[in-house]
Order: structure tokens, then sequence, then C-alpha cells
């Protein structure tokens, strides 16, 4: 058994590779670099973990799964728009280049809704049922018993507690700006839905995906910088 302690590693350093250079390197650049090497960074980092992850599937069908997860993510968009607006300042806010918005547009759609899924409902929200079930059990150390003693990969597809959808929303806001967080909110609390409906992470990932997808192609029509 892989304890979760030893997952911690694999499941966080995706994202923390593309938000390091994100933000520790974003001066230091151009944007375009920036993308590209957030890409092959995190990328890479992803390719050299995927062996401990969780499966992606779970005990219903994947296509499903897939239909499911596009019409959620059309939904995910319409809440985001929704929630974002009141929020953000529409004046002032330049396009970016044709460049720097087709990478954005790569890295968002194909690339953050990957290692984003997989660390928040394959990993935090599992990892916080454990604990809640830990702590429930009335366990004396229950933090480290879902650590040292536990490994996420025996939480049955779809298992669910208040403690785990309020743990892994708020660590999924907390990636977001202050002005994001309603909107980031809503959107953790649909993709945790999706996961107790379907019992899989595939349809996470393909809504997570459709929604910035479909955000990146408003924005570019409409000319709503601001809501990116």
């Amino acid at each position: 058994m892989i304890t979760n302690r030893r997952l911690i590693l694999p499941y966080a350093a995706p994202y923390l590779a593309y938000v390091f250079v994100a933000s520790v390197l974003g001066n230091l650049m151009s944007i375009e670099v920036n993308y590209i090497v957030r890409m092959l960074l995190a990328g890479g980092v992803l390719a050299w973990a995927w062996k401990w992850y969780c499966p992606m599937g779970g005990p219903g069908s994947l296509v499903t799964s897939v239909f499911v997860g596009i019409a959620a993510g059309v939904l995910g968009l319409i809440l985001w728009i929704l929630l974002l607006v009141p929020f953000v300042d529409s004046v002032g806010n330049e396009p970016w280049s044709t460049s720097a918005f087709m990478l954005r547009l790569l890295a968002a759609g194909l690339l953050v809704p990957i290692f984003e899924e997989i660390l928040m409902r394959g990993f935090v929200f599992r990892l916080a049922f454990q604990w809640g079930e830990a702590r429930r059990q009335k366990k004396d150390m229950p933090l480290q018993s879902s650590l040292d003693e536990q490994t996420i990969n025996d939480v049955p597809s779809g298992a669910w507690s208040w403690t785990a959808i309020a743990i892994s929303t708020l660590v999924f806001v907390s990636g977001h700006h202050f002005y994001e967080w309603p909107a980031s909110i809503a959107f953790s609390l649909l993709m945790t839905f999706l996961w107790i409906l379907r019992k899989d992470l595939l349809v996470c990932i393909v809504a997570h995906s459709v929604t910035n997808i479909l955000l990146a192609l408003y924005v570019f029509k409409t000319n709503s910088w601001y809501l990116w």
C-alpha cells in the first residue's frame, strides 16, 4: 500500500510546477515563453507522476461521462460568468496577442483541467473524506492516521461527506484570486456533484476543460478580456 503521505508529491507536483512558473518566473520572460515553460514543466511532471494516480474512470460508461461532462462544462461557463462579472472591472483590460491567447487556451483547456482535477477531486477530496471518517471513528490522531495508515485508492468511487466537500472547496478556492471566489466556489461544487453523480474523475476533467475552452472563446469573441 502506498500511503497518502507518499502520494502528496505526485499529486501536487504538476500543480505546484505550473504555479511556480506562473508566479515566480512571470516577470523574467514574455507571457508566450512563460506559457510554453509552464506546459512543458507541468506536463512533464504530470507524465512522471501518472503511474501513482487513481483510475480516471469509474463503474459507469466513460462515453456517458464524456457527454455529461460536456453539458456540465456549458453550465460551468454560465455559472462562472454570472458570478464573476459583478466583481471585476470591465474597463482598461488590454487584449492578449494571438500567440499568447492560443497558448493560454491550450494550457487552460487541455492541461490545467487534468492536473487540477486529479489533485482536487482525486486527492484532496478523498483525503478529506478519510480524515472525516477517522474523526467520526474518534481516532486519537485522525490526520496522522489518514496520512500514514490509509491510501486514497481505498475510497469508493463517488464516496462523499460534507467534510470532504467543504475542505476540497476551500482548497480549490484558495488557488484563485479574491474576486473569483464566488465563481470558484460554485464551480468546485459543480465538479464535486459530478464526482458523486458519475463516480469518476473523467467527467470532472471533461467538464473543467469544456468550461475553460468556452470561456476563452467567449472572451475572444466578445472582447471581454476582463473575464480572463
